[in-house]
């Protein structure tokens, strides 16, 4: 892939508390076009994430185990490794056979490839409405203005980036919030012993994705992550 506007990337083939996130979400409004809700879920699997990635991949595979509570939410897996792989699955009714495909992940070496995730979700945005891409990595080694952007061209189509930092780098901070701030989405940062905030955050993320703001002030009644979530949207 060396162009943006080149074909879409090649096909191939996310604890406590969920239970109750799963019986609001259930109770969600449909998306206002009538269209079932979209969620683009992105990893970064280079070799950087290796100390954490077995812990990241349950919550992973968990957020996709029971994304066929969500009404209405279809959930797409992208993931980037080695110097030049970026893979998306197709988008899929409650991540069903995801989580498998996430089991079959190995970490590789290699630099980020955040720019095609980019620019895959705005394709996919312009052939149906995407409600959310949801991004999870821990480096940033690109252009931040080229992927500033990329990030004004989703905010073009309607789709929110929500930007979740595993670690403290930088660089990777910057422009991850950036990226959120152009978009209308949000950005948080976790660490290797924050799973439950990690997991609230892809809940909360997926509530906006299947049910739009409402879902999402719903879900921060209860969810902390989700306050902060929407704390952003609404002063983005």
């Amino acid at each position: 892939m060396t162009s943006d506007k080149e074909a879409p990337l090649v096909r191939s083939g996310g604890k406590g508390g969920i239970d109750a996130f799963v019986e609001s979400a259930r109770k969600s409004p449909a998306p206002s076009t009538g269209m079932r809700g979209r969620l683009i879920f992105a990893l970064d699997a280079t070799m950087s994430r290796q100390p954490t990635w077995d812990l990241a991949q349950g919550l992973q595979a968990k957020m996709f185990q029971t994304a066929a509570s969500l009404g209405g939410l279809d959930v797409q897996l992208v993931y980037y490794r080695g110097l030049s792989e970026c893979r998306a699955s197709k988008f899929v009714s409650g991540g069903q056979g995801l989580a498998e495909l996430m089991s079959r992940i190995q970490v590789r070496g290699g630099e980020t490839q955040i720019r095609k995730v980019l620019a895959h979700a705005r394709n996919e945005a312009k052939q149906a409405k995407v409600g959310a891409l949801v991004f999870v990595g821990d480096a940033m080694e690109e252009n931040p203005d080229r992927l500033a952007a990329l990030a004004g061209e989703l905010a073009l189509q309607g789709v929110k980036a929500f930007m979740f930092q595993e670690g403290l780098d930088l660089a990777a901070r910057r422009t991850f919030t950036e990226i959120a701030r152009l978009t209308g989405g949000a950005y948080s940062a976790f660490d290797s012993g924050a799973a439950a905030r990690l997991e609230a955050l892809l809940r909360a993320a997926a509530a906006y994705a299947a049910g739009g703001y409402a879902a999402l002030t719903r879900a921060a009644e209860a969810n902390p992550a989700a306050r902060l979530l929407l704390s952003q949207m609404r002063g983005s």
